[in-house]
Protein backbone atom coordinates (compact mmCIF):
# COMPACT_ATOMS: atom_id res chain seq x y z
CA UNK A 1 0.00 0.00 0.00
CA UNK A 2 2.83 2.40 0.83
CA UNK A 3 4.25 2.11 -2.70
CA UNK A 4 0.82 2.73 -4.25
CA UNK A 5 0.30 5.81 -2.09
CA UNK A 6 3.69 7.19 -3.05
CA UNK A 7 2.95 6.73 -6.73
CA UNK A 8 -0.62 8.03 -6.67
CA UNK A 9 0.02 11.03 -4.44
CA UNK A 10 3.58 11.93 -5.44
CA UNK A 11 4.96 11.24 -1.98
CA UNK A 12 8.54 10.35 -1.04
CA UNK A 13 7.86 9.02 2.47
CA UNK A 14 4.92 6.90 3.64
CA UNK A 15 4.73 4.96 6.90
CA UNK A 16 1.74 3.20 8.41
CA UNK A 17 0.56 4.37 11.80
CA UNK A 18 -1.90 1.48 12.11
CA UNK A 19 -5.63 1.07 11.67
CA UNK A 20 -8.22 3.63 12.65
CA UNK A 21 -11.79 2.88 13.62
CA UNK A 22 -13.71 2.28 10.41
CA UNK A 23 -17.24 1.34 9.49
CA UNK A 24 -18.78 -2.05 8.83
CA UNK A 25 -17.87 -1.88 5.14
CA UNK A 26 -14.32 -0.54 4.80
CA UNK A 27 -11.14 -0.56 6.90
CA UNK A 28 -9.58 2.73 7.96
CA UNK A 29 -5.82 3.29 8.09
CA UNK A 30 -3.62 6.26 8.97
CA UNK A 31 -0.29 6.97 7.27
CA UNK A 32 2.49 9.38 8.11
CA UNK A 33 3.89 11.04 4.97
CA UNK A 34 6.31 13.77 4.02
CA UNK A 35 3.24 15.97 3.47
CA UNK A 36 1.58 15.17 6.80
CA UNK A 37 -0.90 12.55 8.00
CA UNK A 38 -3.43 11.06 5.60
CA UNK A 39 -6.41 8.78 6.17
CA UNK A 40 -6.96 5.85 3.82
CA UNK A 41 -10.05 3.66 3.51
CA UNK A 42 -9.53 0.22 2.00
CA UNK A 43 -12.10 -2.18 0.59
CA UNK A 44 -11.20 -5.39 -1.22
CA UNK A 45 -14.47 -5.84 -3.08
CA UNK A 46 -14.54 -5.21 -6.83
CA UNK A 47 -17.35 -2.65 -6.42
CA UNK A 48 -15.19 -0.51 -4.11
CA UNK A 49 -13.91 1.63 -6.98
CA UNK A 50 -17.43 2.88 -7.73
CA UNK A 51 -18.17 3.43 -4.06
CA UNK A 52 -15.00 5.45 -3.45
CA UNK A 53 -15.27 7.49 -6.65
CA UNK A 54 -18.77 8.50 -5.58
CA UNK A 55 -17.52 9.41 -2.13
CA UNK A 56 -14.78 11.63 -3.57
CA UNK A 57 -17.25 13.47 -5.82
CA UNK A 58 -19.62 13.86 -2.86
CA UNK A 59 -16.87 15.37 -0.70
CA UNK A 60 -15.84 17.74 -3.48
CA UNK A 61 -19.41 18.95 -3.93
CA UNK A 62 -19.87 19.56 -0.20
CA UNK A 63 -16.52 21.38 -0.05
CA UNK A 64 -17.71 23.73 -2.79
CA UNK A 65 -20.60 24.93 -0.62
CA UNK A 66 -18.19 26.24 2.04
CA UNK A 67 -20.74 25.47 4.75
CA UNK A 68 -19.79 22.42 6.83
CA UNK A 69 -16.35 20.85 7.12
CA UNK A 70 -15.57 17.55 5.41
CA UNK A 71 -12.23 15.79 4.85
CA UNK A 72 -10.51 16.96 1.68
CA UNK A 73 -10.37 14.00 -0.76
CA UNK A 74 -7.03 13.19 -2.39
CA UNK A 75 -7.19 10.15 -4.68
CA UNK A 76 -8.95 6.88 -5.41
CA UNK A 77 -6.42 4.08 -5.88
CA UNK A 78 -7.15 0.79 -7.62
CA UNK A 79 -5.58 -2.21 -5.86
CA UNK A 80 -3.76 -4.99 -7.71
CA UNK A 81 -5.98 -7.99 -6.96
CA UNK A 82 -9.38 -6.43 -6.42
CA UNK A 83 -10.91 -3.55 -4.59
CA UNK A 84 -9.72 -0.01 -4.08
CA UNK A 85 -8.56 2.55 -1.56
CA UNK A 86 -9.38 6.21 -1.13
CA UNK A 87 -6.93 8.66 0.42
CA UNK A 88 -8.04 11.87 2.08
CA UNK A 89 -7.06 14.49 4.58
CA UNK A 90 -6.60 13.13 8.09
CA UNK A 91 -8.69 14.94 10.70
CA UNK A 92 -8.26 14.16 14.38
CA UNK A 93 -11.94 14.06 15.35
CA UNK A 94 -13.94 13.28 18.46
CA UNK A 95 -17.64 12.55 18.92
CA UNK A 96 -20.16 15.32 18.35
CA UNK A 97 -20.99 17.04 21.64
CA UNK A 98 -20.78 20.82 21.92
CA UNK A 99 -21.31 21.59 18.22
CA UNK A 100 -24.67 19.93 17.53
CA UNK A 101 -26.42 23.30 17.29
CA UNK A 102 -23.80 24.66 14.88
CA UNK A 103 -24.08 21.50 12.78
CA UNK A 104 -27.82 22.08 12.39
CA UNK A 105 -27.22 25.63 11.18
CA UNK A 106 -24.42 24.65 8.80
CA UNK A 107 -26.38 21.73 7.37
CA UNK A 108 -29.37 23.96 6.63
CA UNK A 109 -27.07 26.43 4.89
CA UNK A 110 -25.60 23.57 2.84
CA UNK A 111 -29.13 22.58 1.80
CA UNK A 112 -29.90 26.16 0.79
CA UNK A 113 -26.63 26.69 -1.07
CA UNK A 114 -27.81 25.43 -4.45
CA UNK A 115 -30.88 27.70 -4.39
CA UNK A 116 -28.60 30.67 -3.71
CA UNK A 117 -26.70 30.15 -6.95
CA UNK A 118 -27.87 31.96 -10.04
CA UNK A 119 -28.85 29.62 -12.83
CA UNK A 120 -26.91 30.89 -15.84
CA UNK A 121 -27.40 27.72 -17.89
CA UNK A 122 -30.58 25.64 -17.76
CA UNK A 123 -28.67 22.55 -18.86
CA UNK A 124 -26.04 22.56 -16.11
CA UNK A 125 -27.46 19.33 -14.71
CA UNK A 126 -26.00 17.56 -17.73
CA UNK A 127 -22.38 18.21 -16.83
CA UNK A 128 -20.16 19.06 -13.90
CA UNK A 129 -18.41 22.41 -14.01
CA UNK A 130 -15.28 23.26 -12.05
CA UNK A 131 -17.06 26.13 -10.29
CA UNK A 132 -20.38 25.89 -8.41
CA UNK A 133 -23.40 26.29 -10.64
CA UNK A 134 -27.10 26.04 -9.98
CA UNK A 135 -28.48 22.52 -10.35
CA UNK A 136 -32.07 22.47 -11.58
CA UNK A 137 -32.89 18.76 -11.35
CA UNK A 138 -32.72 15.87 -8.89
CA UNK A 139 -29.87 13.37 -9.09
CA UNK A 140 -26.09 13.55 -9.27
CA UNK A 141 -23.39 13.63 -11.91
CA UNK A 142 -22.04 10.19 -10.93
CA UNK A 143 -23.04 7.04 -9.05
CA UNK A 144 -22.86 7.27 -5.26
CA UNK A 145 -23.36 4.45 -2.78
CA UNK A 146 -25.36 4.46 0.44
CA UNK A 147 -23.40 1.73 2.15
CA UNK A 148 -22.08 -0.43 -0.67
CA UNK A 149 -25.28 -0.41 -2.78
CA UNK A 150 -25.06 1.92 -5.79
CA UNK A 151 -27.76 4.58 -5.94
CA UNK A 152 -29.59 5.38 -9.17
CA UNK A 153 -28.77 9.06 -9.66
CA UNK A 154 -30.13 9.67 -13.17
CA UNK A 155 -31.40 13.24 -13.44
CA UNK A 156 -35.14 13.87 -13.14
CA UNK A 157 -37.07 17.13 -12.97
CA UNK A 158 -39.73 15.77 -10.60
CA UNK A 159 -38.67 14.91 -7.05
CA UNK A 160 -41.55 12.56 -6.28
CA UNK A 161 -40.86 10.58 -9.45
CA UNK A 162 -37.14 10.46 -8.61
CA UNK A 163 -37.71 9.30 -5.06
CA UNK A 164 -40.47 6.79 -5.78
CA UNK A 165 -38.62 5.17 -8.69
CA UNK A 166 -34.92 5.61 -8.01
CA UNK A 167 -34.88 5.26 -4.25
CA UNK A 168 -37.86 3.26 -2.96
CA UNK A 169 -38.59 1.38 -6.18
CA UNK A 170 -34.94 0.45 -6.66
CA UNK A 171 -34.62 -0.84 -3.09
CA UNK A 172 -37.80 -2.88 -3.39
CA UNK A 173 -36.56 -4.40 -6.64
CA UNK A 174 -33.49 -5.54 -4.71
CA UNK A 175 -35.71 -6.91 -1.93
CA UNK A 176 -37.62 -8.89 -4.56
CA UNK A 177 -34.41 -10.23 -6.10
CA UNK A 178 -32.68 -11.02 -2.81
CA UNK A 179 -35.57 -12.18 -0.65
CA UNK A 180 -38.68 -12.59 -2.81
CA UNK A 181 -40.79 -11.15 0.01
CA UNK A 182 -44.44 -11.39 -0.99
CA UNK A 183 -45.76 -9.06 1.72
CA UNK A 184 -43.28 -6.32 0.80
CA UNK A 185 -44.22 -6.71 -2.86
CA UNK A 186 -47.96 -6.43 -2.15
CA UNK A 187 -47.58 -3.48 0.22
CA UNK A 188 -45.44 -1.57 -2.26
CA UNK A 189 -47.91 -2.27 -5.06
CA UNK A 190 -50.57 -0.51 -2.97
CA UNK A 191 -48.37 2.19 -1.44
CA UNK A 192 -46.82 3.29 -4.73
CA UNK A 193 -50.27 4.40 -5.89
CA UNK A 194 -50.92 6.49 -2.77
CA UNK A 195 -47.50 7.89 -1.95
CA UNK A 196 -47.95 11.15 -3.87
CA UNK A 197 -50.48 12.41 -1.30
CA UNK A 198 -47.63 13.07 1.13
CA UNK A 199 -46.12 15.59 -1.30
CA UNK A 200 -49.20 17.72 -1.97
CA UNK A 201 -49.01 21.48 -1.41
CA UNK A 202 -45.23 21.64 -1.05
CA UNK A 203 -42.47 22.93 -3.28
CA UNK A 204 -39.32 20.82 -3.45
CA UNK A 205 -36.16 22.42 -4.82
CA UNK A 206 -32.91 20.49 -5.38
CA UNK A 207 -30.61 20.62 -2.35
CA UNK A 208 -27.17 19.07 -2.14
CA UNK A 209 -27.47 16.27 0.42
CA UNK A 210 -24.90 14.36 2.41
CA UNK A 211 -27.16 11.37 1.83
CA UNK A 212 -26.24 9.21 4.83
CA UNK A 213 -26.12 11.64 7.74
CA UNK A 214 -26.56 9.42 10.78
CA UNK A 215 -24.76 10.07 14.07
CA UNK A 216 -21.90 7.72 13.13
CA UNK A 217 -20.96 9.94 10.18
CA UNK A 218 -20.63 13.10 12.26
CA UNK A 219 -17.87 14.29 14.59
CA UNK A 220 -16.20 17.50 15.70
CA UNK A 221 -12.86 19.23 16.09
CA UNK A 222 -12.00 22.27 18.20
CA UNK A 223 -13.29 24.63 15.52
CA UNK A 224 -16.63 22.98 14.79
CA UNK A 225 -18.49 19.97 13.39
CA UNK A 226 -17.24 17.58 10.68
CA UNK A 227 -19.29 15.28 8.46
CA UNK A 228 -17.89 12.38 6.43
CA UNK A 229 -18.74 9.20 4.46
CA UNK A 230 -21.25 11.00 2.21
CA UNK A 231 -23.51 9.44 -0.43
CA UNK A 232 -24.51 12.70 -2.04
CA UNK A 233 -27.12 13.69 -4.58
CA UNK A 234 -29.47 16.62 -5.16
CA UNK A 235 -32.78 15.93 -3.47
CA UNK A 236 -35.34 17.17 -0.95
CA UNK A 237 -33.71 18.70 2.10
CA UNK A 238 -36.13 16.81 4.38
CA UNK A 239 -34.71 13.50 3.17
CA UNK A 240 -31.51 14.26 5.10
CA UNK A 241 -33.33 14.42 8.44
CA UNK A 242 -34.84 10.92 8.22
CA UNK A 243 -31.70 8.93 8.94
CA UNK A 244 -30.53 11.75 11.23
CA UNK A 245 -33.44 10.71 13.44
CA UNK A 246 -32.40 7.03 13.42
CA UNK A 247 -29.59 5.00 15.03
CA UNK A 248 -29.04 7.26 18.02
CA UNK A 249 -30.13 10.51 16.43
CA UNK A 250 -29.09 14.05 17.30
CA UNK A 251 -30.01 16.33 20.21
CA UNK A 252 -32.96 18.70 20.04
CA UNK A 253 -30.62 21.67 19.64
CA UNK A 254 -29.54 20.30 16.24
CA UNK A 255 -33.11 20.26 14.91
CA UNK A 256 -34.06 23.61 16.45
CA UNK A 257 -31.03 25.24 14.87
CA UNK A 258 -31.67 23.58 11.49
CA UNK A 259 -35.32 24.65 11.36
CA UNK A 260 -34.51 28.21 12.45
CA UNK A 261 -32.69 28.50 9.10
CA UNK A 262 -34.87 26.15 7.03
CA UNK A 263 -38.41 25.96 8.51
CA UNK A 264 -40.59 22.88 8.28
CA UNK A 265 -43.06 22.60 5.43
CA UNK A 266 -46.60 21.31 5.84
CA UNK A 267 -46.66 17.53 6.28
CA UNK A 268 -43.01 17.32 7.40
CA UNK A 269 -43.61 14.80 10.19
CA UNK A 270 -45.59 12.40 7.96
CA UNK A 271 -42.99 12.57 5.19
CA UNK A 272 -40.29 11.62 7.68
CA UNK A 273 -41.70 8.07 7.61
CA UNK A 274 -41.67 8.15 3.80
CA UNK A 275 -37.96 8.93 3.92
CA UNK A 276 -37.17 6.55 6.76
CA UNK A 277 -38.60 3.76 4.63
CA UNK A 278 -35.67 4.06 2.21
CA UNK A 279 -33.12 3.59 4.97
CA UNK A 280 -34.94 0.62 6.47
CA UNK A 281 -35.11 -1.04 3.05
CA UNK A 282 -31.47 -0.20 2.39
CA UNK A 283 -30.46 -1.82 5.68
CA UNK A 284 -32.61 -4.84 4.89
CA UNK A 285 -30.73 -5.22 1.60
CA UNK A 286 -27.38 -4.76 3.33
CA UNK A 287 -27.81 -6.77 6.50
CA UNK A 288 -30.73 -9.08 6.01
CA UNK A 289 -34.09 -9.76 7.60
CA UNK A 290 -33.42 -7.96 10.87
CA UNK A 291 -34.71 -4.80 9.17
CA UNK A 292 -37.71 -6.48 7.54
CA UNK A 293 -40.05 -5.72 10.43
CA UNK A 294 -39.34 -1.98 10.48
CA UNK A 295 -39.70 -1.78 6.68
CA UNK A 296 -43.05 -3.60 6.69
CA UNK A 297 -44.30 -1.57 9.66
CA UNK A 298 -43.57 1.75 7.97
CA UNK A 299 -45.34 0.70 4.77
CA UNK A 300 -48.41 -0.41 6.74
CA UNK A 301 -48.40 2.83 8.75
CA UNK A 302 -48.20 4.96 5.61
CA UNK A 303 -51.09 3.05 4.06
CA UNK A 304 -53.25 3.69 7.14
CA UNK A 305 -52.45 7.41 7.18
CA UNK A 306 -55.23 9.53 5.81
Amino acid sequence: MEAKLKSALGLTFVKSKGTKAGGCISEGRVYETDQGLIFVKVNNESKAITMFEGEVESLKSILETNTVKVPKPLEVIKLNSSGAAVAMEYIDMSGLSKYAELLGEQLAKMHLHNASLKCNDSSVHKSKSESPVHIDQFGFHCTTCCGYIPQVNSWKSDWFEFYAQQRLGHQLQLIETNFGDREARELWSELSLKLSKFFKDIVVVPSLLHGDLWSGNVAEINEGPVIFDPASFYGHSEYELAIADMFGGFPKSFYNSYHSVLPKQIGFDKRKDVYKLFHCLNHWNHFGGGYRSSSISIMKRLLKDD
